[in-house]
């Protein structure tokens, strides 16, 4: 079993779909070890998104992190990492295909409901990002 970090963003929380993208997550077969409710302070965005520093549109991704309360979860499964990837879609919600999480909630490039890790590395750094050994069941 491999393990994913997921979070359903300020966007689809706002608007009422985190249940049913939780549902769907359950659907597909994913496994939920570790879930919460938070919301991002600038300051904690910034660090979870400190690979994407240098870019122009950290400052708006930052701000959007932080604007709204979001869910943060690690999931498991069997290929959970592509598995998450594939289920989520496109990051343009414009460009992605039908049935994944980001065409059906995402609104634009920059609010796109979801988010998960592309790759183990990142796994490792955005999972104790957030939660403990203690935390993960």
């Amino acid at each position: 079993m491999e393990r994913t970090f997921a979070i359903i963003k300020p966007d689809a929380f706002a608007a009422g779909s985190a249940g049913k993208i939780l549902a769907r997550i359950y659907a597909e077969g994913f496994t939920v070890v570790g879930i919460k409710k938070l919301y991002m302070s600038k300051v904690e965005a910034e660090g979870f998104y400190y690979v994407h520093k240098e870019r122009p549109f950290f400052g708006e991704l930052t701000d959007f992190m932080s604007s709204g309360p979001c869910i943060v979860m690690v999931m498991e499964a069997a290929g959970a990492i592509l598995k998450w990837r594939d289920l989520m879609g496109a990051t343009n919600p414009a460009e992605a295909a039908e049935g994944t999480m980001r065409k059906e909630f995402g609104s634009n490039i920059g609010e796109n409901a979801t988010h998960g890790s592309d790759a183990p590395e990142t796994a490792a750094f955005e999972i104790p990002y957030f939660f403990s050994g203690l935390e993960l069941l």
